[in-house]
């Protein structure tokens, strides 16, 4: 640990710079959510929008103006004036004024590429327009921050130049000026040793604004950090425009945990993981399971060897404790395990099972072997304790097939096929035989098994599946390839998942189908259905 002295500030930019990411759209609403959500985490700063650039933005700060954020200050996003206009006569300036933000956020060009070829003006204006607008904003009371974009490759080309750039946003009074890696191609050496040079040279605060096009997001910003900035800006998950933003779900432990740099409080550090969640529902974005600190995988063990010695030692085998995140430490089943992987497992579901038991073996192999034939338990959790239940002698199957049947037909007055599906099961010691349609196969098969099991158990009244998941195994044998099957299920409070497995798809649902209702009839008779 070091730099305990050091104080880093936090400057998000989800709701802007990530907003451009590839499939990432908000609403008006979600992004007054999120802002809510980083204010309440801690975040010293979040960037709401640039308001000259879209409707939606300008209604956000209008919003977002009769709210009271307690922990972060507000940044409205824009650019510096144009060429050749008065910096009180640009209508963007003014709408960055309106936004009524305590920060203003200005991009200004710091490579001379860029003043050329793409302001089309010369090196003069340019810093003229830094200096203009930095000075008409500090003047009307703003605390402002210059982003310069292309920084270090602006240096790498003309180091006196950036320099100027970094000279005319100090002298007109900007608070923070952060060197920006906007092509994300710049290497950690570089960053560090460019950043060092600036911090020395300059009396402002320097920031380090990076972009992870090659990977090196986070690190570059940790590089800078290193040798001075003490502003870091990025995003949550990593979204951004091409590759992504520095993520800062996995800046903000390094920080702290590894750095010894306190960004947040530690009640709150330990809602990351949720943090982080909460960010891609919004987003509508699938989870990363594979996050540094915040995925599912982060703190996951499946070798025989790593889970033997985690059980003993955890830090063994993972570098933090997972709590500090909001994470846990999880142990997966599946080929490469052993005995201690079935035990830890059992242990988990509150199940008491001897790692050294013939029966822990027994389970083992069992695992193994429909691993083998295409299963996979590691987000199961609910096929893997009926499995591991029914090798303990249990009785996990609360119904029995007798057969069913499914067959699809064109209906006349429909546009779409119908699925008819016939059930018929022992339950309870009664014959029950039931038929049902559906809008496909599975969706009659599952209506075909409620109907013939509500009268026995009318609680399955509350399960829903939520999730369906197809994926097909062995592609190479075409037709013939084997089919898994996932599927979510839930009561209404709590979830769990089963998985089936066969070379019909209508079978690996099938049992995918009873493993989710076994499961809940095993776990109602004990009054304690548990996620899983």
């Amino acid at each position: 640990m070091k730099n305990q002295s050091l104080s880093v500030k936090l400057y998000d930019t989800t709701l802007r710079d990530g907003a451009q990411g590839e499939g990432i759209h908000f609403s008006l609403q979600d992004k007054l959510r999120i802002a809510e959500r980083l204010d309440d985490y801690g975040i010293h700063y979040i960037e709401g929008g640039w308001p000259g650039s879209n409707e939606k933005d300008i209604a956000f700060f209008a919003e977002a103006s009769k709210r009271r954020f307690k922990n972060s200050r507000l940044a409205a996003f824009g650019s510096t004036r144009r060429a050749g206009l008065k910096v009180e006569d640009d209508t963007q300036v003014r709408l960055l004024l309106e936004a009524d933000t305590p920060v203003v956020t200005l991009v200004a060009k710091s490579w001379l590429l860029h003043v050329h070829e793409v302001l089309r003006t010369t090196p003069e204006e340019n810093l003229a327009m830094i200096r203009d607008t930095v000075a008409f904003l500090k003047n009307k009371g703003r605390e402002v921050v210059v982003d310069l974009e292309h920084f270090f490759d602006g240096f790498k080309d003309n180091p006196e130049y950036s320099k100027k750039c970094i000279m005319a946003s100090a002298e007109s009074g900007a608070d923070w000026v952060v060197p920006c890696d906007t092509n994300g191609g710049t290497l950690p050496s570089e960053i560090a040793k460019i950043t060092s040079e600036v911090t020395k040279s300059f009396q402002v605060q320097i920031g380090i604004h990076t972009h992870n096009d090659s990977g090196l997001g986070v690190a570059n910003a940790l590089a800078a950090v290193e040798v001075g900035a003490t502003q870091v800006q990025g995003t949550m998950n990593g979204y951004g425009e091409r590759t992504g933003n520095c993520n800062l779900t996995t800046v903000i432990p390094i920080l702290q945990l590894k750095m010894g740099i306190r960004v947040v409080e530690d009640s709150r550090l330990a809602e990351l993981k949720s943090l982080s969640h909460f960010i891609d529902e919004i987003a509508n974005q699938p989870h990363d399971k594979r996050a540094p600190f915040v995925g599912e995988s982060s703190f996951a063990h499946k070798g025989g060897i790593h889970v033997n010695a985690v059980n003993k030692l955890a830090k063994s085998y993972e570098h933090i404790d997972p709590r500090l995140v909001g994470n846990r430490q999880r142990v997966l089943v599946g080929e490469l395990s052993g005995r201690g992987n079935v035990a830890y497992k059992a242990r988990e579901l509150g199940i008491n099972l001897p790692e050294k038991s013939p029966e822990a073996l027994q389970i083992l192999e069992e695992v193994k072997s429909r691993e083998a034939a295409g299963y996979e338990y590691e987000a199961a959790d609910a096929s893997l304790e009926l499995l591991i239940r029914k090798g303990l002698g249990e009785t996990v199957s609360f119904f029995d097939l007798i057969d069913y049947h499914v067959s699809m037909r064109r209906v006349s007055d429909r546009t779409y096929r119908v699925a008819e599906a016939t059930v018929k099961l022992l339950v309870q010691g009664v014959e029950a035989y039931t038929v049902a349609e559906g809008d496909g196969p599975v969706h009659a098969l599952d209506r075909a098994l409620r109907k013939a099991l509500a009268p026995h158990y009318p609680s399955l009244a509350n399960v829903r599946l939520i999730d369906y998941k197809v994926r097909i195994l062995d592609s190479h044998f075409g037709t013939e390839a084997k089919i898994r099957v996932f599927i979510t299920s839930s009561d209404g409070n709590l979830e769990w998942n089963t998985t089936g497995v066969s070379g019909d798809i209508i079978q690996a649902s099938w049992i995918a189908l009873k493993d989710a209702f076994d499961y809940y009839l095993m776990k109602s008779q004990s009054h304690s259905v548990k996620a899983a």
